[in-house]
């Protein structure tokens, strides 16, 4: 394992905390949670790339939520670029939440 690889890794562990910090406006639990985190690329030089979803396409915070994970991701000082990409491919179901998602809003 290289140093690169170590802190991709290290830095892949922060993004996900990041993620853990920004919450769906109409859930009271946070993205990665909810599953709509599909998967978070780190290159070498530390260009992140998120591909993510929405509850649904014409969810209220389409517009606002992929910035806001954007801004915060490109805060954490290693990071030199983000990027979001958002797809319905395939579509959210509540069968991604996680365990947690799931009991705190009552479904288990």
């Amino acid at each position: 394992m290289s140093d690169s690889t170590i802190d991709t890794a290290v830095l892949g562990e922060k993004i996900v905390n990041v993620l853990k910090t920004i919450y769906d406006p109409e859930i009271p639990v946070d993205i990665y949670e909810l599953g709509l985190i599909y998967d978070v690329f780190v290159n070498e030089a530390y260009d992140v790339k998120i591909l993510m979803t929405l509850t649904t396409p014409n969810c209220p915070v389409a517009e606002t939520l992929p910035l806001e994970v954007e801004e915060k991701v490109k805060s954490l000082n290693m990071v030199k670029s983000a990027e979001v990409e958002i797809t319905f491919d395939p579509p959210w179901t509540q069968e991604l939440m996680s365990e947690e998602a799931k009991l705190e809003l009552g479904m288990l």
